[in-house]
């Protein structure tokens, strides 16, 4: 990761990096200056593909398998784009905030949610339909809080934690 963010910070701050900024800002303007930016869009594109491979080797060593039966779109693109939200998109640093807030979030919130159901519960009755029902929605609380948080988030810093500068 420090290899990853130090490389993608020393391309931000060079005069591709300008580029590229400039192509996601207005395509037209910068392909009137002469750049290509459909080969810069490639560029781009295989970039963030080997960058992508080198997480998918990660979690596939995590996991010790990857299969599509396995994939689960909430885990592993819904909460990708939360963490990006979160910490401000165009900024290396906030991305890595963003994922960081998010992930402990999301790995606290069942034991959490459990914690809170059974403290809830201790009034109602042993056994009774509603302290069943309590416990078993715990693990919820992890969509409940990934929607809180997105919400507040982009009601009080529609651009991130750490939003990109202005240049």
């Amino acid at each position: 990761l420090l290899i990853l963010y130090a490389l993608a910070q020393r391309a931000l701050a060079s005069p591709w990096g300008r580029m590229m900024r400039a192509i996601r800002d207005n395509r037209d303007a910068a392909a009137a200056m002469g750049k290509n930016v459909k080969k810069r869009h490639l560029q781009v594109f295989v970039l963030g593909s080997a960058v992508v491979g080198i997480g998918g080797a990660m979690l596939t060593t995590l996991d010790g398998q990857f299969t599509p039966g396995s994939y689960q779109p909430l885990r592993y693109t819904f909460l990708i784009w939360v963490m990006v939200i979160v910490g401000g998109s165009g900024n290396n640093t906030g991305s890595i905030l963003g994922a960081f807030l998010v992930w402990f979030v999301w790995v606290e919130a069942e034991p959490a949610g459990i914690w809170l159901m059974e403290t809830v519960s201790t009034v109602l009755p042993d056994g009774s339909a509603l302290e069943t029902h309590l416990l078993n929605a715990a693990p919820h609380l992890r969509l409940f809080l990934m929607g809180l948080i997105l919400l507040v988030v982009l009601r009080f810093s529609p651009r991130g934690l750490i939003p990109e500068p202005r240049r």
